[in-house]
């Protein structure tokens, strides 16, 4: 059974809910976000798209890491813009390629998460951390560097659990993870977010994201294009065949198989 590290709650639930309205953020002059609406409700919620479609940017804005337009809001609270200042309000990512300290142990990494809690907490948490990733136990005092790439995704996400976050953010968990690690750590995320702490995933494995997931958006070119619960986006015709490679079952014309794919783009309330 998952366990939170900080035993703490948030709201009549202890869940925590994030509402973005016209979210904008790009490189310089690049605008890569136009005026994004979406919310991250408590359990699992994925963005999907290809490569170039803005996801990293999305989650690298909300983090603090890029400058950002729009309103974002925290449990109706105005989230900071400044990186500590978010990781204090409860926000947590886990960036693409792990971003590991190689030449410092499994133990060592993970205390890096907690670093911003006394010592005695801090200790505290890395024991329940330990004991939620019995793997990572086996490999406390291993150099991170020496682990596969799946063992390393998971510190990473361990690592930043170690922060108890009310919000978790995954940049594309899964790349370039054998299938079995794949599921393993995709389950993982299912875990954490049915254990209390709201997950929000950026993901290209759109099959499997859809599997663990309870909604989900598919963004393409910096725009969200469709939305709604994940099984329903599984069955959309427009993600099936733009992402999944599957024919179209019937003769509709491309204009009817458009707009029956984006039924489940219910607006967000």
């Amino acid at each position: 059974m998952w366990h939170r590290p900080d035993g703490f709650t948030l709201g009549g639930n202890g869940r925590a809910h994030l509402k973005v309205e016209g979210l904008a953020a790009g490189y310089g002059p690049v605008q890569v976000l136009r005026g994004l609406r979406f919310e991250a409700r408590p359990g699992l919620t994925v963005i999907l798209g290809p490569n170039g479609a803005g996801k990293t940017t999305l989650l690298r804005a909300l983090a603090g890491l890029i400058p950002r337009g729009g309103e974002v809001l925290l449990d109706g609270e105005e989230l900071p813009e400044k990186t500590h200042e978010i990781v204090r309000a409860g926000v947590a990512l886990v960036a693409e390629g792990r971003q590991l300290f190689p030449q410092m142990t499994v133990t060592e990494n993970l205390e890096l998460g907690g670093w911003l809690v006394p010592k005695a907490e801090r200790a505290r948490r890395l024991q329940q951390v330990l004991q939620d990733f019995p793997k990572l136990r086996e490999r406390a005092a291993q150099l991170a560097g020496t682990m596969s790439g799946g063992e390393q995704q998971m510190v990473a996400v361990a690592r930043a659990m170690m922060s108890a976050p009310h919000l978790l953010m995954l940049d594309e968990p899964s790349l370039g993870l054998a299938p079995r690690m794949v599921d393993e750590l995709l389950a993982l995320a299912r875990r954490i977010a049915d254990a209390g702490t709201t997950v929000l995933m950026v993901e290209q494995n759109v099959k499997k994201a859809l599997a663990v997931a309870d909604r989900g958006y598919v963004l393409e070119r910096g725009a969200l294009v469709a939305s709604g619960p994940a099984r329903l986006l599984a069955r959309s015709t427009v993600v099936r065949e733009a992402y999944l490679g599957a024919q179209a079952e019937d003769t509709t014309s491309a204009a009817d198989a458009a707009r029956r794919g984006r039924s489940a783009a219910a607006p967000v309330s």
